[in-house]
Order: C-alpha cells, then structure tokens, then sequence
C-alpha cells in the first residue's frame, strides 16, 4: 500500500526525486548503485529506508543529504533542482536545511559538548553569544543541559549521539537525516534515542531514517525498502500509523 490517503489529505511535498541513477567505475568494473529510483517525501513525514548491505540505501541517503550527485535522474528538494545548484548553495542546504546524525557521532574529541553543538552556527555566521545561547537550548532540549563543558570521552555513547542530534538540531532544519544512528548503541539506548527522535518528529521535523535493522526501522511510520538499488517497496507503518492519526498530523500543516 503506498500512500492510499495521499489522494485526499493534502499534503506538502519536500522531496521528489525521479528516476534517479548513480554508478561507479571500479577498475574495468561498473556498479549500478541505483538503478531507477523514485520517490516522494512530504513534509513532516517519518520514514525509514531499510535494506542490506549492497541495497543502494546508503548512496540514496548520500543523494538526499547533498553529499553526492546523481549519475542521471531528478531530485528537487523545496520545489528547487539540487542539479542546478552551484556547490555553494550545497553546501548552504547542507548546513541550514538537512540536519545529519552518524552512526560514528563525528564529534571533535577536543572540543566541549556546547562547543560541538555550536559549530554549525560558525559556517551560519552567528556571533559566539548567539551560538552559545542556542547550542544551550537545543542541548537542554535532548537532557544534557549538565554536560555542556563536558567532552566526547566524558560522555557514555547514548550521550554523545544526543549532542549529534542537538547539534542536527541547531539550525532549525526542514530535514533530519540519520544515518544508522543506533548502530554503535546497546539496546536500552537504542530505544531511548528512538524516543528522541519520536519527539523531534511531533516537533514538526520531517526525520529520514537510513537502517537495516527491522526493530528501529519500525519506529518509523513509513517505510522503504530498497534492493538491488531499487525500490522493493514503500509502505505505511500499520503498527504505528492509522489513517486517523496522519489525518490529525496534517490537519496541523
């Protein structure tokens, strides 16, 4: 079932990518990464993107964040061509517009939570008041208000993929894309960043979720699922979402 109550609940589209393709050349070899890939994804939506190794999740996922480009295809995001974006309108929608959490944090081991948090706001030009105030609201926000001076190897990883996020969260981005975000967590904490993520969710965040484990991706209320660099299939969540409830989500846009 794709998107059924999409024909009559009204929704407002941020990305649509069409016939998407990317390939490498490996020495005498061609890998076709994604073959044919379409897609859309609307505003405030949760949705996973699942598949294993070799599905063609992770370039997607590259595509969608502004770190790679297509070997052909379309990908508007806000109703503009990513195509024809100079690289430092790229780099602009990557710092104002996707929020990226990794699986390895990619934190800066000297630097102090509040000042990993802040560092986005230093390519957006604020001043260092500004960024402190807001790198500490945002860190109050995910519960580390008590760690701000604190750094990476000070904090247990549950805590360090919180600052990720807060640090996702900081410029007020349209999208949060997390790539594998439990992936180096323990099961406990697994779900307690899930929860977090639920939270940003309600806030009115859309949040791209990339995974191949089937217990997070259900946490989603929508999901995708790639192989062979194609889609295999795109689904509602019946676990989480009903029509009622996605009806009651867009009645708020």
């Amino acid at each position: 079932m794709i998107f059924k109550w999409a024909t009559f609940v009204k929704l407002e589209e941020l990305i649509r990518i069409k016939n998407l393709r990317k390939t490498y050349q490996i020495g005498e070899e061609t890998i076709n990464a994604l073959k044919d890939v379409s897609l859309t994804i609307y505003k405030n939506e949760y949705v996973a993107l699942m598949g294993p190794s070799g599905s063609g999740k992770s370039t997607l996922m590259n595509m969608l964040g502004c770190l790679d480009s297509p070997s052909s295809g379309e990908y508007i995001l806000n109703n503009l061509s990513v195509a024809k974006m100079s690289d430092n309108q790229l780099a602009e929608v990557r710092n104002k517009q996707i929020g990226f959490v990794f699986q390895t944090f990619n934190l800066l081991p000297r630097a102090t939570t509040l000042e990993n948090v802040a560092l986005p706001l230093i390519y957006a030009g604020f001043a260092k008041a500004e960024r402190d105030k807001k790198a500490s609201a945002v860190l109050d926000s995910v519960g580390l208000s008590n760690r701000m001076s604190h750094r990476p190897n000070e904090l247990s990883g549950g805590q360090r993929q919180r600052v990720a996020i807060a640090r996702a969260l900081v410029n007020d981005p349209a999208i949060i894309l997390a790539d594998e975000p439990t992936g180096n967590l323990d099961s406990k904490t697994s779900v307690e960043i899930m929860g977090l993520f639920e939270e940003i969710h309600k806030k009115g965040n859309t949040v791209i979720l990339v995974t191949h484990e089937e217990d997070i991706a259900l946490h989603a209320h929508r999901i995708v699922r790639l192989k062979d660099g194609l889609v295999e299939s795109d689904t509602v969540n019946q676990k989480i979402t009903t029509y009622k409830n996605r009806m009651e989500v867009f009645d708020k846009m």
